[in-house]
């Protein structure tokens, strides 16, 4: 997955064939392909002017040719303590 911002993200061609999954507060939008099932992209929730996209989604993207970087989910915080005031997101109180 890469990070862009909306501006950067044009779908060509099959946009009527999206579904969108949604929870909880409805800022994080998830993008499958309602034929195969494959995640394309999300809108992020704590950067909701950005996407998430799934590299290999991508027409003519080597993903050799990026540095990957490993992360632990478990150990993951949904606070952001340099998060922007104007996203929506978690806050730590006080």
């Amino acid at each position: 997955m890469t990070k862009v911002h909306e501006s950067a993200l044009t779908v060509l061609s099959g946009e009527e064939l999206l579904s969108v999954y949604e929870w909880n507060t409805h800022r994080a939008k998830h993008f499958f392909c309602s034929r195969c099932g494959i995640y394309t992209f999300h809108r992020k929730r704590a950067a909701p002017d950005h996407f998430g996209v799934n590299v290999f989604c991508l027409e003519d993207f080597d993903p050799a040719s990026v540095p990957v970087r490993a992360t632990e989910g478990i150990g993951m915080s949904v606070v952001d303590p340099n998060a922007r005031s104007q996203w929506p997101g978690p806050r730590e109180a006080g």
